[in-house]
This record gives structure tokens, sequence and C-alpha cells, in this order.
């Protein structure tokens, strides 16, 4: 077992920001740059003020509009959880479809056959790029019960699904609000037969860490898909490859993987205060954000409405590299309506956080309205 490196909260709240916060020295030029530097942009339905995606997009790119994330080269699959993917992903995910019974989706199989399959993937051939709706009718099948949701009666919309967690079709982007099911072939000629360089587990454990920052060794849903991988040996071999590094932070006993050459990393920064996204990647692991931002977030969105401390939709507002508050907004009737702005920094600057809500009814390309009966 190697050394584990002792650091401070600080030098922790550093390496997070410089890593994976949303001020960097170099600005990605559009989404597909974005999504090629974070790696994951985890998705979420719920539009409140933009959806999650939008909202990693507005913290770190100017003149990004709702929605226009999704036109970034990539395809969307689970990592953690169901996230946006950047292209040169594609290979990996391509093969590891085969072997990962989780993705086939077994209980959605025992509802279509291979002829079924076949008779979708060639439509997507000769009409896509397409979206479920467009799709032509394919006959229904008994939906499947999860807890209460139900999934579609259309056979042809559960056959895509299938299709598409074995990567036979990708969805490669949205129309209004809808995924687009193409053939990677079509969408990304440059990966579609591309071969990975090294396995699955190593690059997906390398790819986790660089996307989280730093990634906890403890079991959790950052550990998607890789819980075999967190302690078969893989993580041993890529830290004696001098690929990953442990780290501790002072004051827990709560080990984390980071990049060797993040450890000295130095953020960068700006007078601009943001918006963060519920699912950002600098806030995914709320017990690290606590430690070193003292600041206790939980999204509390799916939660019953008694059992919110703060809100439905209530996000972090980040400034000068600390987390200084929480904002509640919403669209209403093409403005953006702030409900409830909650200070929690003794020099909260209310200059920067106008500026912020302007930015953001831009991206939104609604108007700004503080209050609205």
């Amino acid at each position: 077992m190697s050394a584990v490196v002792q650091i401070s909260a600080d030098r922790a709240r550093q390496i997070l920001l410089a890593t994976v916060g949303p001020v960097q020295p170099r600005r990605p030029a559009g989404p597909t740059a974005l999504v090629e530097a974070l790696g994951h942009v985890q998705l979420d339905p719920i539009d409140r003020i933009g959806t999650n995606a939008d909202l990693v997009g507005f913290a770190r790119l100017d003149g990004l509009k709702r929605g226009e994330i999704h036109t970034a080269r990539g395809f969307e699959h689970f990592a953690k959880e169901r996230c946006l993917l950047p292209a040169r992903a594609f290979p990996y995910y391509r093969d590891q479809a085969v072997i990962t019974p989780w993705w086939r989706h077994t209980e959605r199989m025992k509802r279509v056959d291979t002829g079924l399959l076949a008779a979708v993937e060639a439509e997507v051939r000769t009409r896509g790029p397409l979206t479920s709706t467009e799709l032509s009718d394919h006959g229904k099948v008994r939906p499947m019960d999860w807890s209460g949701w139900k999934s579609s009666a259309k056979a042809g919309t559960l056959a895509l699904e299938v299709l598409w967690t074995q990567c036979r079709v990708i969805v490669a982007g949205r129309r209004g609000g809808q995924r687009v099911y193409d053939l990677a072939e079509r969408a990304l000629p440059e990966v579609a037969g591309a071969m990975p360089t090294e396995s699955f587990s190593r690059w997906a454990i390398r790819e986790r860490v660089a996307a989280a920052g730093m990634l906890a060794t403890a079991s959790g849903p950052w550990w998607s898909m890789l819980r075999e991988a967190r302690t078969d040996g893989t993580v041993d071999e890529l830290i004696e490859d001098s690929a990953l590094m442990r780290v501790r932070v002072a004051g827990s006993r709560r080990e984390w993987l980071i990049a060797p050459d993040s450890l000295e990393a130095v953020p960068a920064e700006d007078d601009r205060m943001r918006v963060l996204g519920p699912l950002d990647p600098l806030i995914w692991n709320r017990a690290l954000v606590k430690q070193v931002f003292g600041f206790e977030y939980v999204w509390e969105v799916y939660k019953p409405a008694h059992q919110r401390r703060w809100g439905y939709y209530v996000v972090p507002l980040l400034h000068r590299g600390q987390l200084v508050g929480r904002l509640e907004a919403r669209r209403v009737d093409g403005e953006l309506v702030v409900s409830r702005v909650w200070r929690e920094a003794v020099d909260f600057d209310e200059q920067a956080l106008r500026a912020c809500l302007v930015r953001l009814a831009e991206s939104l390309s609604v108007e700004f309205a503080t209050t609205k009966p």
C-alpha cells in the first residue's frame, strides 16, 4: 500500500477549484471543449433556471444559452449517473456495453426481441438522426414499473433504450428537449471504430478522478459501474504507475484519489459570482464540500416538502473561491424571478450578485425581475 499524503482543508479546496472549478486560466471555446475538459456533465431533467447541465455550462462559458450544452460533440451514457460524455469516451463504452449486464437492461430485454431491435436500428440508420417521437410505430409492450415510475409502452421506444445502452445507437444531442438518436459512425465518425488503448476500469477510474477533482476511495455513487474496480487492485496499480495518488484532508480519516499534478495546482480567480448547478462537479461530494468549504449543501428537490430545510430548487453561489450563499429562483412568464437569497458570507457582495443574476437571465433568454406576486 502506497503512502497517503496529508493535505490541509484549504489545499483540498484549491485542488477542487483548480481542477473542476468554473474559473480556469483558459476558458473552453464552446460546449464541445467544455465537455472535453470536464469529462462528465451530469444530467437531470428538472428545468427551473436551466437544467443542471445548463447551469454547469453557464458557470463556465460566456454567452451560452439554455439547451446549447447539448450541441457538444459527444454522447450520453452512464458515468456518475447519466452524463453527457466527450467523444473520446465512446470506444470504451462501446466495448464495455458487450460485457456489462446492467447496461443491457435485462427487464427491458424480456419485452423486445432481436427482430424488433434490428428493425429499429435499421430505421435509425436510414432515417436518423431522430427522436423517439419521430420513430415509426412498432407496436406496444407492457410497461415496466419501478416503484411507481412506469416506462414507455411503445415497443420502438423500449428498443431504442436497449440499443442505446448497448451503444448500437447513441444519444447524440437533444431536440426540443428530446433525445436525438443516431449511429455512432455517423455522429462520431472519428471515434466510432477506434480501439481502446487500455482496460475500461483503468481508463474510467482516471476519468472519474479527473471529473471529480478528488475522488473518495470509499464506496458511493461516484463509483457507479466501477464497484469491483475500486477494490480489485486496479487503483493500487494506477498509484504504482504514478497515475494517481492518495491524500487525506487534515481532520478526517477519509482518503481521496487525485492526479499527482493537481497536488500543487493553483486555482485561477476572478470577481464574478456564479450560480452552481446542484450536481456541478465542484460539489459532487457533499461531505468534502462541508469539510473544505465549510458549506453544508443538500439538494432537496427530490425530498418531500415537509423534509426540506431550504426549498425545492435551491442552488449554491460561488464567489472568489468560496461558497457564499444560496439562491432560489425560477422562470415565470419570460422573467427570472428570485424567490430568496441566503447570504452566508460576512462580506457578501450585492453588486456581484446582481451581475450574476443578470448574466443568468441572459443565458435563459428572459428578463431579470427581483420579485413577482
